[in-house]
């Protein structure tokens, strides 16, 4: 079983674990700080919703040096403290995501919105972090490269050369997850909000070592959700918040 975004979705997700027959890949993107649809989230429960609903219309404007201005007006004077409220915010996050894993024999890798850091550190009982790493599961060789396109600089995201140095270290596996769209347009482009979000890296990987399934998230809203790449299927598994599914491998 196979989910990825999960942004705060804890409930369907101890659902999806608690039933789960086979092990659960978790790929990333487990945080929400803004749920677009609804403006709730971390920045809601820290800012108000009144704030979050101006920073996304400043971000829907494309205005994301007045999304800056915005944030830093806010948190003039009082950085440290409202840095310590989203680190609170975030570990208790993390603790429900753990809590929701409960049992189950799962992989979790992060996302772009993720702080792997203090993910790895939540992880409890049969529940492993994997990051440029790969695994064998159920006879299957999979690979995990964790982070998000290189944009805004947070701690989730990686450089096209860091996330080419996870992947060497790889090796050919049969399965590769990560949480970047390849660089394949129908796979990386949200028709929603337009944006791309995609790895050149990711791509030469299939390129170059063909694995027989790629799976991965982040885009919400893809162009499609499955493409063959050469040898390789390429599928994102979902916008889980909002699915409340999994996908099943093969």
């Amino acid at each position: 079983m196979i989910v990825s975004d999960v942004h705060g979705a804890h409930e369907a997700l101890a659902e999806v674990a608690a039933r789960a027959e086979e092990p659960l890949l978790v790929l990333g993107d487990l945080l929400n700080f803004i749920d677009y649809r609804t403006n709730e989230g971390l920045l809601a429960d820290v800012a108000g919703v009144d704030f979050v609903a101006e920073m996304v219309a400043r971000r829907a404007r494309g205005d994301r040096q007045g999304a800056a201005r915005l944030w830093a007006s806010f948190a003039a004077g009082r950085e440290e403290e409202v840095r310590a409220e989203y680190d609170r915010r975030i570990a208790e996050s993390y603790a429900e995501a753990a809590r929701a894993l409960g049992d189950a024999e799962a992989y979790v890798t992060y996302g772009n919105v993720d702080r792997p850091d203090m993910l790895e550190t939540a992880l409890t009982g049969r529940a492993r972090f994997v990051d440029a790493e790969a695994v064998d599961i159920d006879g299957l060789r999979v690979g995990f490269a964790g982070g998000g396109a290189h944009n805004l600089g947070v701690p989730g995201e990686v450089t096209e050369e860091e996330m080419a140095a996870k992947l060497a270290a790889l090796g050919p596996v049969e399965v590769l997850c990560t949480h970047v769209a390849p660089a394949v347009s129908q796979l990386s482009t949200d028709v929603i909000s337009g944006r791309v979000k995609e790895s050149r890296a990711v791509l030469d990987y299939v390129l170059e070592h063909r694995p027989r399934w790629h799976y991965f998230g982040d885009i919400h809203q893809p162009q499609a959700t499955r493409w063959r790449v050469g040898a390789t299927e390429c599928r994102n598994v979902g916008y889980f918040r909002a699915t409340r599914r999994a996908v099943r491998h093969g």
